[in-house]
């Protein structure tokens, strides 16, 4: 596919929000046809700062790789890149042209976004945070696949709130309140939170609250939990442990293996420990939890919603967290007490 410089100097001529004065001058002289394939493996190959990892990305070689770049600096007359042995650098002329290559590339995808085209209908990139991927999503994804055996799936884990303008992520699963600005959220699912342990830490003939004194406190910074033992142990009437673990993780992911290796108790999602419970590889000490003030929610551009392999996701993620509701009803039926804490702030 050959990308016709024409087109941009038009655009440098008719959008000034594009502020190209001084590519147009340089694309001005150029009278030839720039091959679209090279400029995305030169996008590549710069931003990741190697031809290895360029290659990998984009399902090539690493010779096909060189090859494009080659006839890039060909069809340009310029080095972009210097010929050293292992270290990959960008010349001057490199520099200079990276942001624009980016830019172009960058409203090509916003483009085919607000036509509502799935430009890539057969790939499924998800964000979501560690702890939801790992210890829920994954494990279940294989029963999505069945329904959709032509949809391949990417998950990205991060605990922070992606952003889907370079057009690599597709959909975001969230844990908020479930406002994100630009974007669209659908509400999934309520979550609890409960106090767990190991089983072999309560001595079930023993009165449970003096043993709960000597159990330290494994802390998770969730937006959540952060902050909520202390409300949550006055309203109990439980004395809060004066010696808490100075373990402190960012990810509830982190705090179940500590757990499952008695070395303290948490406050977690039963979201994401219902299967522990169940299996009595941990117990809920205390009768007693709350709900949250976040809950899980779909966040994607509004036109993403209107691709078929998120409308599919969408029936069949809602379908699963079903699933939570009744192990929740079947594990809280006559024996769980709600205690109200507000945790929104």
């Amino acid at each position: 596919m050959l990308f016709d410089v024409a087109i941009l100097i038009d655009l440098a001529n008719t959008d000034k929000r594009l502020k190209l004065s001084s590519l147009k001058l340089w694309l001005t002289e150029m009278k030839r046809h720039i091959p679209l394939t090279a400029l995305k493996f030169f996008r590549q190959a710069a931003e990741s700062m190697s031809f290895k990892l360029a290659a990998e990305q984009l399902f090539v070689t690493q010779a096909a790789v060189s090859q494009q770049i080659k006839s890039l600096e060909n069809a340009l007359n310029v080095k972009l890149f210097p010929r050293l042995n292992r270290e990959v650098l960008l010349t001057d002329q490199g520099k200079k042209l990276l942001p624009y290559v980016t830019k172009g590339f960058s409203a090509f995808e916003e483009g085919f976004a607000m036509l509502g085209d799935d430009p890539h209908p057969d790939l499924l990139t998800i964000t979501t945070l560690p702890s939801f991927a790992s210890r829920w999503l994954m494990p279940k994804l294989v029963n999505f696949q069945e329904r959709n055996e032509g949809i391949s799936i990417r998950i990205s884990p991060s605990l922070n709130v992606e952003s889907f303008s370079d057009g690599k992520l597709d959909l975001a699963i969230r844990y908020g309140l479930g406002n994100y600005p630009g974007y669209e959220s659908h509400l999934l699912h309520h979550d609890y939170l409960l106090p767990v342990c190991h089983p072999d830490l309560i001595d079930p003939d023993k009165e449970i609250a003096p043993q709960l004194t000597e159990i330290p406190l494994l802390t998770d910074e969730g937006v959540d939990i952060e902050q909520a033992w202390r409300p949550f142990m006055k309203k109990a009437g439980i004395p809060l442990n004066t010696k808490p673990s100075k373990l402190h993780v960012g990810d509830s992911t982190m705090l179940i293996e500590p757990l499952l290796c008695k070395q303290g108790m948490s406050l977690l999602r039963f979201s994401l420990i219902y299967e522990l419970l169940k299996n009595g590889q941990l117990i809920c000490p205390l009768s007693l939890y709350f709900q949250s003030g976040y809950s899980y929610y779909l966040v994607a551009p509004e036109s993403h919603f209107q691709y078929q392999k998120i409308i599919n996701f969408h029936h069949w993620i809602r379908e699963e967290m079903s699933d939570i509701d009744k192990h929740w009803q079947a594990f809280s039926k006559g024996k769980m007490q709600e205690v109200a804490v507000n945790l929104k702030g």
